[in-house]
């Protein structure tokens, strides 16, 4: 009795592995890509905080920039995708949403926020801290009115 051949899958072709130059590409991505969202982590100092995200911005755009760019070059190519390209667009695309709304937001808040870093950094008690939030509120317009 002979054994049944197995059914005939879906033809799969053998795709090379992208070039070197093109993983260095998708590597680099993914390098600034964390870059851009470690690099917001360092955003306590408000007086430097426009720097701080306008280089996370840069850095994150870069990153999106170098991954879509090895992609269409494995594509056009013909091999396959680079690893870590996908996920360079992705933590990128985030850092650059994420310091797009930094950059608005300092650009709006920045003088009130210097001031109330300023009010916290040399406030010694919690009331003295709660009077700098409530003095950043009043500032930003956030005061409600109870009644």
């Amino acid at each position: 009795m002979a054994l049944p051949r197995p059914a005939p899958g879906p033809k799969t072709r053998s795709v090379l592995p992208p070039e070197p130059a093109t993983q260095q590409r998708a590597v680099a991505a993914l390098f600034l890509a964390l870059l851009s969202l470690f690099g917001l982590l360092g955003l306590h100092n408000f007086q430097r905080g426009i720097y701080i995200v306008a280089f996370t911005l840069l850095a994150g755009a870069l990153a999106v920039w170098f991954a879509i760019t090895s992609r269409l070059r494995a594509r056009r190519g013909g091999t396959r995708s680079p690893r870590g390209s996908v996920a360079a667009i992705v933590i990128g695309g985030t850092g650059v949403l994420l310091s797009g709304f930094l950059l608005v937001g300092l650009a709006a808040f920045g003088k009130q926020v210097v001031t109330y870093s300023r009010c916290v950094s040399g406030a010694n008690t919690i009331a003295a801290k709660q009077a700098c939030q409530n003095q950043f509120v009043h500032a930003v317009g956030g005061g409600t009115s109870h009644g």
